[in-house]
């Protein structure tokens, strides 16, 4: 091989192979796919970012109709109504659910025992039965939460199924039977609700204008007619407490409905009314927790007359109208009307209406009652107002609705109260002063003095007026017996009693 040839075959040797010299254009093209596709999930990932953020602030205002045409009933469809009940519960709990972002309107606020009430929307006992998630609660805008039925032991409560939907009726049938953690959990959750510093906040609630209360049940091996753990509760939750609920009247708890005779409730009441009056300082409140009795739909007159005596004479401070009703009424279509239990939801508001305003005739207008069952509107609220209720209460109608049910019913009563020209407190002093129970003269204690001649001239009036309203449903029968009664009656007492008016 000549020099030449050996130089071409060293050459050729050194060459680079002729595929290297497609490698830039490769690297190239590779770099440049690589930028498309790095920039493409830099999209994505700023479009998913701003509809999850979009998302969750349309999903965190309670006002969103997505809780209430889309999540709620996903879920009703998805799980039956206990484990719906417990997820709820959970999410309020962590702080995942909603709020009521809006403004409660002035013509809404509210007064009980004196105090001020941000709204008279409040949430019944039932759906936080172990005080899981009462801030979450209050962030949905009731006024009013009220935790329980608390037990002083632990129990299961019935077997399950237990809680059954009436979709077609609005309406749920339970028959829980007090399921409980007990009074120790519950009250540790208390304890973790006070505030670290050393403020004294003016109730047990932690918010100004909000109400915590506690209802009180009695275990289910409890004999029937004890009082006892009644007046545990009282004794563990009233110095943590804004208002302590006496249940008696439950219809999944044997024996505990028999507690609304006038006997036995008139040492229930004697009972629970002393343990409050012991309770040793609050370590959060310098007031004594209200105690509040709440009663069955299903008594008729002369029972309600009964107990509104005894609440009375017990100085017990307000009544609940109404718990869920035994009664099945005729129109019910669901599949599940027959399941044993306590009615709720739209069925049971007529009962509840009822029961209230007749309580409400036999009752002073010191003795505030709170409404309950059926109320689902802002119109029905106001019902419950003009017969008589200082506040209302909710239940199946947020189980169905969602956390918006709150805020859309205080929007609808604003517009309500707005037609009338009236605001809350208007609508409910007003029927305070028609359809409550006057107090009689002839129970006031025995002044001396100028007073009791005014006393006296009081109480002549007063027999003036019954004489009068004896006489005309007599229809003049006995003639005169309506008669107005002359002045010198009341001028004879004064006489007779020896006093110098």
């Amino acid at each position: 091989m000549s020099l030449i040839q050996r130089s071409s075959v060293r050459l050729l040797a050194r060459r680079p192979p002729l595929t290297s010299l497609g490698r830039p254009t490769s690297t190239r093209f590779a770099s440049t796919q690589a930028n498309t596709s790095s920039a493409r999930n830099l999209l994505y990932g700023a479009a998913f970012a701003a509809g999850l953020g979009l998302f969750s602030i349309y999903y965190l205002d309670s006002r969103s109709a997505l809780h209430r045409y889309i999540l709620t009933p996903t879920l009703r469809a998805l799980v039956d109504a206990e484990t719906g009940h417990k997820i709820a519960v959970k999410a309020l709990k962590y702080g995942v659910a909603a709020k009521d972002e809006g403004e409660d309107d002035a013509v809404i606020h509210s007064e009980i025992w004196g105090e001020a009430v941000d709204n008279p929307i409040g949430m019944a006992a039932g759906f936080d039965k172990d005080g899981e998630a009462i801030d979450g609660l209050f962030d949905l805008g009731f006024s009013w939460v009220e935790i329980g039925s608390v037990t002083p032991k632990p129990q299961a409560g019935n077997p399950k199924p237990r809680v059954f939907r009436l979709e077609e009726d609005n309406a749920i049938i339970n028959r829980y039977g007090f399921p409980s953690q007990g009074a120790a959990f519950v009250l540790q959750r208390l304890r973790e609700r006070l505030p670290s510093w050393g403020t004294t906040p003016e109730r047990a609630s932690l918010r100004p204008g909000d109400i915590l209360a506690v209802n009180l049940g009695k275990n289910k091996d409890s004999p029937a007619d004890s009082i006892e753990d009644f007046v545990s509760g009282v004794k563990t939750f009233g110095p943590l407490s804004d208002v302590l609920v006496i249940n008696v009247s439950s219809p999944n708890t044997p024996g505990l409905r028999g507690l609304q005779n006038k006997d036995h409730l008139e040492v229930l009441l004697a009972g629970v009314r002393k343990a409050r009056d012991e309770l040793p300082p609050s370590p959060i409140t310098s007031r004594q927790p209200k105690l509040v009795l709440k009663l069955a739909p299903d008594l008729d007159e002369d029972q309600l007359i009964d107990i509104a005596d005894v609440v009375q004479k017990a100085k017990i401070d307000g009544v609940i109208v109404s718990n869920t009703t035994i009664q099945r009424p005729k129109h019910l279509i669901s599949a599940n009307k027959q399941e044993v239990g306590g009615l709720s939801g739209t069925p049971v508001k007529p009962y509840s209406l009822k029961a209230l305003k007749t309580l409400r005739q036999h009752l002073p207008a010191s003795i505030p009652l709170i409404g309950c069952g059926g109320i689902s509107t802002g119109a029905d609220a106001l019902e419950f107002a003009k017969a008589g209720a200082s506040l209302v209460q909710l239940y199946t109608s947020f189980g169905y609705e969602g956390v918006g049910a709150p805020r859309r019913i205080k929007d609808e009563l604003v517009d309500e109260l707005k037609k009338e020209g009236k605001t809350w407190s208007q609508v409910v002093n007003e029927a305070l002063n028609e359809l409550s129970a006057k107090p009689s003269p002839l129970n006031e204690p025995v002044k001396k003095g100028e007073e009791a001649a005014e006393q006296l001239v009081k109480e002549a009036e007063y027999l003036k007026e019954l004489l009068a309203g004896a006489g005309k449903e007599v229809g003049g029968v006995a003639k005169g017996v309506g008669a107005p009664i002359p002045e010198p009656v009341a001028e004879a007492e004064i006489q007779a009693s020896g006093i110098n008016a």
